[in-house]
């Protein structure tokens, strides 16, 4: 077990969106690679039946080797280590298609151990393989109590985790909630029946260093539905979202993206702090009508960094118009 105090950066990779694919449906297999998903998962787990789970590992491997995926982050969920499944999911996929697979997900965790074995796993073929140590990522799933409640010790069993992902089908079916839609809110409960789990996915992730994504939202035609459930997670802080449809994705890309005025406030308050740290004691200071201090600046490189990991650039604003007054500037002269 690694130093958990001292959380292992892995690639910090964009995920908004991460696209389910069966590994039993060729059809999806080929179409997955020209959507516009960041990342997108072939599943061996939940969307394959069992008679099909030796079949789509070859599936998966054949599209893993001759897809097209540029700059996606490629992903195969196993089955979990429950079953008899998850030893040769890993061997077999892992073997034949490494070299073009970034993360192994590992569904419905319940305690380190199961990390770990995976973890050795992943390690004995890359040294049998010759490939860097430690390069194949995880992405571990909770989905019921026991991952919920050991998530701090799940977390620490490996320095390859890079997201925590909240399951809420089976999470709902473990806790008991009263629901059949996969994700869904509860309109008779007074708040976000999800509040709790999502914050505390958030925080433990955020302790590791890691991502936190949510899970999926079932109702396929109801975009509003998932725009409600993708919004509610990413006011707290989490990075993306399963998608289940390709017509889910641009919805979950422009939620879990920064909005163009925020990155261009937040570069705005960086430059005011240094600015005032050149010429004076750095402390707090005045930025329009509103007081900003190293709290602040904290805040600002967040949005600065994922914005600018997102492509977005900066607006030149005309030198002569006071820094206070560059949002209202670029308001008037957007494009």
């Amino acid at each position: 077990m690694y130093n958990a105090s001292e959380p292992v950066r892995r690639p910090l990779r964009l995920r908004r969106s991460c696209l389910a694919v069966p590994g039993s449906s060729l059809r999806m297999l080929a179409r997955a690679p020209s959507l516009a998903a960041d990342q997108v998962f072939l599943d061996l787990e939940d969307s394959v039946s069992p008679d099909a789970k030796e079949e789509s590992r070859d599936h998966v491997i054949q599209a893993l080797r001759e897809g097209d995926w540029s700059t996606k982050t490629r992903v195969v969920r196993v089955n979990d280590c429950t079953t008899r499944w998850t030893y040769r999911d890993v061997i077999t996929v892992v073997e034949a298609a490494g070299e073009h697979l970034d993360c192994v997900m590992l569904p419905k965790v319940q305690d380190a151990g199961q990390v770990q074995f995976v973890d050795h796993l992943l390690t004995q073929i890359e040294l049998e393989k010759g490939w860097e140590r430690g390069r194949i990522g995880l992405e571990l799933q909770v989905e019921n109590a026991h991952g919920l409640v050991n998530a701090e010790s799940i977390l620490a069993a490996s320095p390859r985790t890079e997201t925590l992902i909240l399951g809420p089908g089976d999470m709902a079916a473990n806790l008991g909630m009263p629901t059949l839609t996969v994700g869904g809110l509860k309109p008779d409960y007074p708040g976000d029946h999800w509040h709790w789990v999502h914050f505390t996915i958030l925080v433990h992730a955020r302790k590791a260093g890691i991502q936190a994504i949510d899970g999926p939202y079932g109702k396929i035609p109801d975009l509003d539905g998932f725009r409600e459930t993708a919004k509610r997670s990413r006011a707290i802080g989490f990075d993306g979202k399963w998608v289940l449809h390709p017509t889910q994705i641009d919805a979950a890309n422009e939620i879990y993206s920064e909005n163009q005025s925020d990155f261009d406030r937040a570069l705005d308050i960086l430059e005011v702090l240094s600015t005032t740290a050149e010429v004076e004691r750095p402390g707090a200071v005045m930025f329009g009508n509103e007081m900003i201090d190293e709290a602040s600046r904290k805040l600002a490189m967040i949005t600065a960094e994922k914005g600018k990991r997102e492509g977005l650039t900066h607006r030149i604003v005309p030198a002569d118009v006071p820094i206070e007054e560059r949002a209202a500037w670029r308001r008037a002269n957007a494009p």
